[in-house]
């Protein structure tokens, strides 16, 4: 039984992004040429062979382009030594792309350098990538970049992941035995992982980012970040400014928020999807509640109780217990596209089978039936997510913020509890970062936000539009799900499309 806020948070970024396009337009493509770095004559002589090295592209795909680029391993040190970030993009099909628009999907963990690879034809629009070099990569930590994050093998992640001490929920045993199995945890990802684990904080990933613009010719940065990746565009923005060409960041993360704070504003997003859904599902015929949205909450929370302490069997015999169960209740909350299998998740627990909980569990933890994982997302996040910021962990501290978490979702806090415990022995301090996130200087900056957005709450993009940056600009989404461009309505795609194409910023908030 563990302590899994701080694993929760919005690592299912990219799943939201998903199918949510329409297909390439068929048109005469454009020779590839690829890009030449070019070198700001103000970057320091240290740093030079970073910013101007040239590197082999390769095909790897349909007008996709791969390579390998070097950073430095510890940017307070950059002479000291170097590490390999996977970089892809997709070519225009024009023969003089606008730019290049790097992009993060999510995470932190979540593979750009994949997304290029197997899905970039759901990223944006058509219009945006015919006209744009979309560019994706592996943060440093992350999927094939150095250092690849590893900590336990597939066996010791379901234990992890999907295993239940056997003691009630906050007792001592259990606070005990969590603290236990995350400490194990903490040292298998150092050991596994190696000394560059210390180094893989977002500021550095920021800094990263700088180069891998310089190595696509661009002389400043065209970005595209959602969810986590809004969060390291505007560590981006806080190192430079000034070097901002277009910047969207959609699925809002407000860096000025603590750990705590932040958790307690996604338990209320959730708590306010899972209530938009039962609304939704009540309306209809084949509802597995019935009643008031308070009373199918009732529901909810009997049924999570019982799973505590007499987990339900699935198909393929793994048992679904409570903790395991929210992780599946949350996945489908990230998207109303994944409305109806929460609803048949649901219609079989309450008939005694857990299985779609588990499916949906697994979809969430990228396991598949095998039993492998598919990607190092979870270490990743964990790993990155220390690195960046810590909640304290003494006991009065979290009693505190178990009350704010209960209070904020009476449904899922009880589950969310601990959160503080994530990060309470990781054997690396928390890294340098700014404190300033005005981004004083810079270009217009889009910030899109979703009023039903789960995972970054919608007021978040409010206070950052309009609070923290002094050149936000607000794009509202009046609807469901995490992110919004590329998966909700023309409006959204307009707004985001004019910028990056014309440079034109909304006026207002066009409220689509």
């Amino acid at each position: 039984m563990l302590a899994r806020g701080l694993i929760s948070l919005v690592t299912a970024a990219a799943l939201s992004l998903a199918g949510c396009s329409a297909p390439t337009q068929e048109i005469s493509l454009a020779p590839i040429a690829t890009p030449s770095a070019t070198v700001d004559p103000t970057v320091k002589a240290v740093l030079k062979p970073y910013y101007g090295q040239t590197v082999g592209w390769k095909n790897c795909g349909k007008r996709i382009m791969c390579t390998s680029v070097k950073v430095p391993t510890n940017w307070d040190a950059p002479a000291a030594g170097s590490i390999s970030l996977a970089v892809a993009y997709r070519a225009a099909d024009i023969a003089k792309p606008l730019g290049s628009i790097i992009f993060n999907p999510g995470g932190p963990g979540a593979s750009g350098y994949d997304w290029i690879l197997n899905s970039v034809d759901y990223l944006g629009t058509a219009n945006l990538r015919s006209k744009f070099n979309i560019v994706g990569f592996d943060p440093r930590g992350v999927g094939h970049s150095e250092p690849t994050v590893k900590c336990f093998n597939a066996k010791d992640t379901d234990a992890f992941l999907y295993g239940d001490d056997g003691f009630p929920l906050g007792s001592p045993q259990s606070i005990k035995s969590s603290r236990a199995i995350l400490k194990k945890f903490a040292t298998a990802c150092a050991q596994n992982t190696g000394p560059a684990i210390a180094h893989i904080d977002t500021v550095s990933a920021a800094k990263d980012i700088d180069v891998i613009r310089a190595v696509m010719g661009s002389p400043k940065l065209d970005f595209l970040g959602f969810s986590y990746g809004s969060f390291l565009g505007e560590t981006y923005a806080s190192l430079f400014p000034k070097k901002i060409a277009h910047m969207v960041i959609d699925g809002v993360i407000d860096p000025t928020v603590t750990d705590a704070q932040q958790s307690v504003l996604q338990i209320k997003g959730f708590d306010l999807a899972l209530r938009n859904y039962l609304a939704d599902c009540l309306s209809s015929s084949d509802c597995p509640f019935t009643g008031t949205v308070p009373q199918a909450l009732s529901k909810i929370r009997t049924l999570l109780r019982k799973l505590e302490t007499s987990p339900l069997p699935t198909k393929d015999g793994r048992p679904l217990n409570a903790w395991v169960a929210n992780t599946g209740l949350i996945m489908p909350l990230y998207s109303q596209d994944y409305w109806p299998q929460l609803s048949q998740a649901f219609t079989e627990a309450f008939d005694g089978d857990g299985s779609t909980f588990m499916s949906l569990a697994d979809t969430y933890n990228d396991r598949d039936a095998s039993g492998k994982y598919t990607s190092n997302l979870m270490e990743a996040n964990i790993a990155i997510s220390c690195l960046d910021s810590r909640q304290p962990s003494d006991a009065a501290s979290m009693a505190k913020q178990n009350s704010r978490m209960l209070a904020a979702s009476p449904t899922l806090g009880r589950y969310w509890q601990f959160g503080a415990l994530t990060c309470e022995t990781w054997p690396y301090p928390v890294a340098k970062h700014k404190s300033d996130y005005s981004a004083k200087g810079s270009a217009p900056i889009l910030v899109v936000g979703t009023t039903g957005d789960p995972a970054t709450p919608y007021g978040q993009a409010v206070s950052v539009a309009t609070k923290v940056l002094s050149s936000g600009h607000l794009v509202t989404y009046n609807g469901e799900g995490h992110t919004a461009y590329g998966r909700s309505n023309e409006c959204v795609s307009s707004a985001v499309d004019n910028y990056f194409i014309k440079g034109t910023v909304p006026a207002v908030d066009p409220g689509c």
